[in-house]
């Protein structure tokens, strides 16, 4: 049974937006200043042009598969089905550790000190039951969240330009080296991975052939703007100050000597986590639903509630695997596991772009190319420790989709 139509222009766009402008907006200028010093800016550059080129392979492949699964369907049409399978397993794997660091950074500004597990278990449940009773509440939802992020991001702008020409010059920022603007790129990378989201649910976007390439323009777009904006902000008011900040958004607030803005920067934090937790489960849902057509997963997860036109089982499988890890592990680690898996799976995006035939080029040939090198470019400044990791995870599943075909041809098994 395929998916209902239902999402239109704006509602794509919210949905990109909300998988953005997450919460690592409210956090990565720490850690990406104490490694691009004051070439931050220009990593930000790096890191749009990297997603730019990576948003157009998917909007390209998109306009071309309008269905559920994103460069999992893209790849195994384009290339095959065991491009498809890598990058499937890469986007869940990946994606699942990311749901667990948004539900917990949104419970680290939400919870009551000492109740952040059980909060973010209780936020991962709510989300779950949200996108089970269909994605036009998925849509609402998201939109409300992304305003209220908006505004908070607009206070923190505001503040930021005040702060700068009534407080003191901040303390400098170290020279950046070529290999640190590489380093911050690779880490605000992931603030634009959020396009996806929005070509994983092709196949319930209206007009998918037009919508969605507009869709990803112009959600990649506005969240280049905002984050450009932001990270101005946190250099001129912050400087070096920055690199200890656990809260550079708040600290830039505070230098403004606006007390009532720390709580609407608290509130727009926990909303961002929220909407980028949303926009994630929704992805990842789609792309469960269309492995397990094809049965690279479980085919009882490719069942759709014929009610509300979901694939409730594969939502449900996927909150269930979040809350176990937000309940028993430390993320921290996972965060370059993520990284790596995210960057594999946007290099198959820019190679099945590259497979297409001409009719169904959108965009000039040498943008998959570029995209591709940024993501091996990118992948190799992760930390060793995550590219061994992630390697082993990505075997296993080769390696467990490898048995099942050798186990023989039968009804629900995959095929080579």
């Amino acid at each position: 049974m395929p998916l209902a139509r239902r999402l239109r222009l704006a509602d794509a766009v919210a949905i990109g937006l909300g998988s953005m402008i997450g919460a690592g907006v409210f956090a990565v200028w720490g850690p990406a200043l104490g490694v691009a010093g004051s070439g931050v800016l220009i990593a930000l550059g790096v890191a749009a042009f990297v997603a730019f080129c990576n948003a157009t392979s998917s909007a390209q492949l998109a306009a071309a598969h309008p269905v559920s699964g994103g460069t999992y369907a893209y790849a195994r049409a384009e290339i095959g089905p065991w491009a498809g399978f890598v990058a499937g397993w890469c986007f869940v794997i990946g994606k699942v550790a990311s749901c667990a660091a948004m539900a917990m950074t949104f419970a680290a500004y939400a919870a009551p000190e000492g109740w952040a597990r059980p909060v973010a278990a209780v936020a991962v449940t709510a989300l779950v039951i949200v996108n089970c009773l269909g994605v036009t509440r998925t849509a609402a939802l998201t939109r409300v969240l992304v305003v209220v992020t908006l505004i908070g991001l607009a206070v923190v702008v505001a503040a930021g330009a005040g702060a700068a020409t009534t407080t003191a010059t901040p303390p400098p920022l170290h020279a950046p080296t070529a290999y640190g603007v590489l380093q911050g790129a690779g880490l605000l990378f992931f603030a634009f991975a959020g396009y996806a989201r929005i070509a994983t649910m092709g196949e319930e976007v209206v007009d998918p052939a037009r919508t969605i390439p507009r869709a990803i323009v112009l959600a990649l777009g506005g969240a280049v703007v905002v984050y450009l904006l932001v990270g101005s902000a946190v250099v001129l008011t912050l400087g070096a100050d920055a690199l200890t900040s656990a809260a550079p958004l708040a600290d830039v607030i505070a230098a403004a000597g606006w007390p009532v803005g720390a709580t609407l920067v608290r509130v727009a934090a926990a909303a961002a986590s929220l909407g980028a937790l949303l926009a994630l489960l929704t992805g990842i849902g789609r792309t469960v639903l269309a492995m397990a057509r094809e049965s690279d997963l479980p085919h009882v997860l490719a069942r759709i509630a014929p009610r509300h036109q979901v694939p409730r089982r594969a939502e449900i499988a996927i909150g269930a695997t979040v809350i176990a890890i937000v309940l028993i592990a430390d993320l921290r680690g996972a965060i370059g596991f993520s990284s790596f898996g995210v960057l594999l799976y946007y290099l198959l995006a820019n190679a099945s772009a590259l497979r297409q035939p001409t009719a169904a080029r959108r965009y000039p040939r040498i943008l998959p190319v570029l995209g591709a090198l940024g993501c091996l470019l990118l992948v190799s400044s992760l930390p060793i420790e995550a590219s061994l990791i992630g390697s082993a995870v990505v075997l296993i599943g080769v390696t467990a989709r490898a048995v099942r075909l050798r186990i023989g041809p039968r009804s629900g098994t995959p095929t080579a």
